[in-house]
């Protein structure tokens, strides 16, 4: 993932595990080595020479051991925020993950739900059809031709909801992802919606 809020809690679970690390150092000495080098004579003259020449290595030792409580104070106040952190973390691993499966999950569901949208349609149209050719026929009375295509268009009319909200669902995924996702094309089990029947005019008879 991709996320900016995963990424802004790992760097503060980073931040945080880095501190005490930093605590803890206070508890061992610091050693460190200082020198210098020059050149002393009495004479002007002696100061090219080799004689003139000194140097001098001091070490060091820093170690503040009677700050030990205070130390081990501030390394359990560091150990308590990185412990926090963590649990800051997981929960947001844990939301994010939540967000993608229902991300994913919608996105499924509505293209299950258009392909069946699909076959109500192509149901419809050839109800309309049957009822069209029983009207011609004798057999029906118009209204019978007028229910069918009524329910016809409210089949088309939810599968152009439906193609509505697949082409949208992957945005979902995406932002729940933080980026970075590539959907396969969705394929549709549906065909063109045919307008040749129209509803002003009833068929010939």
């Amino acid at each position: 993932m991709r996320r900016p809020d995963l990424r802004r809690a790992e760097r503060d679970l980073a931040t945080a595990t880095a501190r005490i690390g930093v605590a803890r150092a206070d508890l061992f000495p610091r050693f460190s080595i200082s020198g210098s080098f020059g050149r002393l004579s009495e004479d002007a003259g002696d100061l090219g020479s080799a004689t003139s020449q000194f140097w001098a290595i001091v070490p060091g030792v820093r170690w503040p051991i009677l700050s030990g409580g205070r130390i081990r104070a501030n390394i359990r106040v560091q150990t308590a925020r990185q412990e926090q952190m963590l649990l800051t973390y997981e929960q947001s691993v844990l939301s994010a993950l939540e967000e993608v499966e229902n991300a994913l999950s919608a996105h499924t569901r509505e293209r299950r739900r258009r392909e069946s949208l699909g076959a109500s349609v192509i149901a419809n149209r050839r109800a309309v059809e049957l009822a069209t050719e029983r009207y011609v026929s004798g057999l029906e009375s118009f209204l019978s031709v007028l229910d069918a295509r009524r329910s016809l268009y409210a089949a088309e009319d939810r599968m152009v909801q439906s193609e509505t909200t697949v082409v949208a669902s992957p945005i979902a995924v995406y932002k729940a992802l933080g980026g970075g996702w590539d959907p396969d094309a969705p394929t549709s089990a549906t065909t063109p919606v045919d307008s040749s029947y129209d509803s002003a005019s009833p068929p010939p008879s």
